[in-house]
């Protein structure tokens, strides 16, 4: 904790060392004092299961995010450490997210961690809730928080914080009872590109926590993508920057998985598309003309040719099989079909 408050200078020469008990030989008069309450904090959090502290010099401190410039001298953990040595992929993205964008991170998390990846978000609302909805499903995913490790944040994520604190990890740098500030999440967004080999970004602003976090990675040598979106939304204003500055356009998760070498996702069998194409309305001229971009009912008709009524029917029966969704405006395709 002294070394967190330390100086530049000492930072950095301290992770040219090999363990605690040398930088308290060498610095121990210089290290600035701690508030007894944190360290009393992050004793006693120590004492309960599935929970605890790592440090720098620690075995199981995450290897990629000891390379970083500004590494966390200590992370607070809830849940499943050893998430921490295994391959992660950062999934991030705006809070306010359009309905294709939490689509694609439904898609991306899925199949990421049926790669058996590692997702890795920061818990906010939007695509990272969506990130972490979908992954710790198969207890693959990592949220990285920008408060005390004991604080749920946003309040509206309390059962997500607490699925993914039994079935995934939860870490943080700061002390349990810290509580939310601006300055932190900047913070934040340098473990989560610090833990992954890579950071997609899913929808954001080109001001925004998301970008924060590509150009922490970007600093870093690490792999860094962006899905594009319409011209004229400015929630992808941010994807549109990344790419132009020579990021990876990222259109289908196969890309992301390509960045962890010879891993690839096991392909829909012969049967299995031929059973699909028999159940599935999604092959009618009704589907067709639903796009990525709300279409009404009165436009469907008019391109269908079909009646109001039997319109209406399809899409009921189309929108329970997962095909499309209603939206403001009328209907958009869901799906990567």
């Amino acid at each position: 904790m002294g070394l967190n408050r330390a100086k530049q200078d000492v930072k950095r020469d301290a992770r040219e060392l090999k363990s605690t008990t040398d930088v308290l030989e060498r610095w121990s008069q210089s290290l600035k004092p701690v508030d007894s309450r944190w360290v009393t904090a992050a004793l006693t959090w120590q004492q309960q299961p599935n929970q605890g502290v790592i440090g720098f010099y620690d075995e199981v401190y995450p290897p990629l995010l000891k390379q970083i410039q500004d590494p966390p001298w200590l992370l607070f953990w809830h849940g499943r450490q050893e998430l921490l040595q295994q391959q992660c992929v950062a999934l991030v993205g705006s809070r306010k997210a359009s309905h294709s964008g939490l689509q694609t991170a439904d898609w991306f998390a899925r199949d990421c961690t049926q790669a058996d990846l590692v997702v890795v978000s920061g818990l906010a609302m939007g695509i990272d809730a969506q990130a972490h909805s979908t992954a710790v499903e198969m207890g693959k995913t990592i949220a990285v928080l920008g408060t005390g490790i004991d604080k749920i944040y946003p309040p509206r994520n309390r059962q997500l914080h607490r699925l993914i604190s039994h079935q995934g990890l939860i870490v943080s740098e700061f002390p349990p009872g810290v509580s939310a500030r601006m300055d932190h999440f900047p913070r934040r967004n340098r473990i989560i590109s610090g833990l992954s080999k890579g950071v997609v970004v899913i929808e954001a602003a080109k001001r925004s926590g998301s970008m924060s976090t590509a150009l922490a990675a970007i600093n870093e040598g690490r792999h860094v993508g962006a899905v594009p979106g319409s011209l004229y939304a400015r929630e992808y204003e941010g994807c549109h920057w990344l790419i132009r500055q020579g990021a990876e356009l990222i259109s289908t998760s196969q890309d992301i998985i390509s960045w962890f070498g010879q891993i690839a996702l096991p392909e829909m069998s012969a049967a299995d598309d031929e059973h699909w194409q028999q159940e599935s309305l999604a092959n009618t001229n009704l589907f067709a003309n639903v796009g990525s971009e709300p279409t009404s009912v009165d436009q469907l008709v008019e391109r269908s040719g079909l009646s109001a009524a039997k319109v209406t029917e399809q899409l009921l029966l189309l929108e329970l099989q997962g095909a499309v969704a209603a939206v403001p405006g009328g209907y958009i395709k869901v799906g990567r079909r």
